[in-house]
Order: structure tokens, then sequence, then C-alpha cells
């Protein structure tokens, strides 16, 4: 049975990609999937899989019965398949109304409008990455261009040095990699924790204009005014950094990848810059950077024909649904023009991405000065994809490029 050849609880099962083909079989045979424990199965359970666009809309449609905090007993819960203690405690771990609170705190830092502000700052860190690309050699493209502009970003963002990136973004990819039941590794958590209450404590007594101040000093009306403790400022803080840093860099690495690896659309794209807007999104669904999410299932329920029992786990499989074949046209097919594009990559309904318009943004930016600044793109070697069945992007892409001003000298030299 295809449906079970991948055991979709070991990050080593997506060593190299996602397995499209065991999805391909799930929603036609098998949409809401029973697997069964195995020995890499966190806190030992078995989880539903959900792999339909129509019926992870309806999970996401109806977080009463699908809870993004806990359900039945359980102590522990959030969206991963992992029990959380933070369950309840942190953003993504809550339902409404508490989610709809914590979420007001920082929704002004990541509306269109807060983020244009950002857009020069980043085209001009765009360019000073790109200057950096050595001309004709291979070097990789996640490391110096994907990793680096989305965590320049979210530093500028959340008020981070610098300076500090690139250990944590370290600590992140080493967290990812581990074989671990968590997105990331307990081990590297404990060392962002350790960062999170320094920052937290010099935002505290030396504030300034961004989101991490203003998580700090932020006072919650709908609980009489109380400040968030230091337990939930710094689960906000793990929550916005590795997202902001991750997702994206996901997306810009296996999205050129894609276009490189589709050249007529690459064409199409280079040749009618107001594709642009159609070719991000058609990214994020091609890409899908965090490719499945867990609820817990609130009380007895009959799903589509499966008899779904209070406290159950349950997992929505974002990648699957934005390669359904009842929603998307050719789905197997990388459209730079596609459009409208129904895909799910930043999710749906009140979890949607917080970060979306951010992301977006990295994007056309980061895009429109790759292409404004180099003529030729080509992989040199290997690629290598993170190991994790959450965050799934490209570890390294190895790129030859060319400049266009030196593209330009060789055409006038050549007879």
């Amino acid at each position: 049975m295809l449906g079970r050849a991948v055991d979709l609880s070991d990050n080593l099962a997506f060593g190299e990609g996602f397995p499209h083909a065991t999805f391909d079989w799930l929603r036609e045979h098998d949409p809401v999937h029973w697997h069964e424990p195995t020995p890499k199965s966190p806190d030992g359970e078995g989880f539903w899989v959900i792999s339909r666009y129509d019926d992870i809309m309806e999970v996401f449609r109806t977080p009463d019965v699908f809870s993004s905090n806990t359900g039945g007993e359980r102590t522990g819960g959030g969206t991963t398949l992992k029990d959380e203690r933070a369950a309840g405690k942190v953003l993504n771990y809550t339902d409404d109304p508490q989610h709809r609170t914590l979420r007001q705190l920082v929704n002004k830092g990541f509306t269109t409008r807060a983020l244009a502000k950002l857009e020069d700052d980043l085209l001009i860190r765009a360019n000073v990455l790109i200057d950096a690309f050595p001309e004709g050699e291979a070097f990789d493209f996640v490391q110096a261009f994907a990793r680096e502009l989305p965590l320049q970003a979210i530093c500028m963002i959340l008020g981070v040095p610098q300076e500090d990136r690139t250990r944590l973004c370290n600590l992140i990819e080493l967290g990812l990699e581990a074989d671990s039941p968590n997105v990331v590794a307990i081990e590297y958590i404990k060392e962002i924790q350790v960062y999170a209450r320094e920052i937290i404590a010099e935002k505290r007594t030396h504030p300034a204009d961004d989101i991490l101040t203003t998580i700090v000093h932020a006072e919650l009306a709908d609980e009489g005014g109380r400040r968030l403790t230091d337990e939930e400022l710094v689960n906000f803080f793990i929550l916005l950094f590795p997202a902001g840093a991750e997702t994206t860099r996901n997306a810009f690495g296996a999205g050129l990848r894609s276009l490189i690896e589709h050249p007529d659309e690459f064409s199409k794209l280079r040749e009618d810059p107001t594709l642009m807007r159609s070719a991000i999104e058609e990214i994020v669904r091609w890409t899908t950077p965090s490719i499945y999410k867990r609820r817990t299932v609130t009380r007895d329920i009959d799903f589509r024909g499966r008899s779904l029992k209070e406290g159950d786990k349950l997992t929505v499989w974002e990648m699957s649904a934005n390669r359904d074949e009842r929603v998307f046209e050719d789905p197997f097919k990388f459209d730079v023009a596609r459009w409208p594009n129904r895909h799910i990559g930043f999710g749906f309904g009140p979890h949607i991405c917080l970060g979306a318009a951010l992301a977006r943004l990295e994007l056309k930016v980061g895009l429109t000065a790759l292409f404004e600044r180099i003529a030729t793109f080509a992989t040199d070697g290997p690629l290598q994809w993170v190991p994790n069945n959450r965050l799934l992007g490209l570890k390294r892409l190895p790129l030859r490029i060319i400049f266009k001003g030196l593209m330009d000298e060789r055409q006038q030299r050549s007879p």
C-alpha cells in the first residue's frame, strides 16, 4: 500500500524532498488516513493524515472542532506532532479569543503598509549580497542569499542586532537537521531561549522602534491590562524568529531552483516583469515551505466517513493540498502566470501566516534584484535538502552565475 510506504513522522523520510507519490496515492485512495504509530512517532501515538484541499479547508474553518491548542484529556498540544507544553501559551498554539488577543499585539508590524517602509532598505541589502557572488565560480545560493536576506529582514523587524543573526540562524539550522520529534531540537531551543531572555531584558530597559519592544511593553486589554510574562515573551521570540527566517529562505532556494529547472517559465518571467505577482504565488504554492500543521480533535466526530475521537492528533498537509488535481489545473506544472492561485502555502483562516506579506515582499525584492543584476543562472553540483517534515527546504543549492555587465562585454568581444 503506497500510502503507508513513508513514515511521515520521520524527518529522514524528507531527506530527498517531499514524498509526492505517497500523497498522490492518499488523495486518491485514502484522503482521511490513519497513520499508525512508529518508533519515530512523537509521544508514541498515531495520527490522522488529511491530504485533500477541500478537507483541509474544512479543518481550518472549524477551529472549535480542530484545535490549535489541545483537546480531550491532553496536557499538551499545539501545531506539531509532538505534544508541546507551551500549548495555550504561545500565538500559534492557541485558539480564539486568546489567539486574536495575542495576534493583535504584532499584527500592525506585519501589514503591507508597515512593511513597505522596509522595501528600499531590503533592496540595498539584496544588492550588497549579490555584490559578493563570485563570478563564474560555484557558490551556495542558500547560504549566500536565500538564508541571508530573510534573516536580515526579520532582524530589522524584531530589533535583533545584525551581528547576532548568524549565531541564531546556525542554531535553528542545527535544530532543524537533528533527529528529533520537535520541529527544532530541544537542545538548540534551550540556547535560543537564553538569547531570547537576554534581548527581552534589553528591550525592557532600552525600548526601541521594533516589534519585540512593542510586545515586551504591551498591555493585554482583554486581560485587565497585564503584560506578557517572561515565559510568554520567550515563546513569542522562538515563534517569530525561526518562522520569519526559515520559511522564506526555503521559498527562495526551492523557488529559484524551480525557475532554473523550468527555463521557459523563467524566460517568461524575466521578459514580462508584470508576472512577478503571479510568479511569487506560484513559487509559494510549488514550494509550500511549511508543509503540514497539526490540530487536536475536541470532540468525537464523523469526518468524511471516518470516526475521529476526542483528543486524536490530526495533521493537514498543505503541500498535498497545493497539488490537488480537484482544485488546480495541471497541478504538477510550474506556471508563473497561474492566476487565480488558490494555494494555501500560507495556511488559511485565523492562523493564516502572520508573515505572509513580509514573505511576498522579500521574494519580490530579492528576485527583482537578482534578475536585474544577473544574466545567467546554472546549477553546479548536487543540491541538499534539510531533512525535516515540517519546514522543508534546501540546505544547499550550488550555482554558477554571470553578471549582466560581464555578459554584455563577452558578447561585444565575440566575433
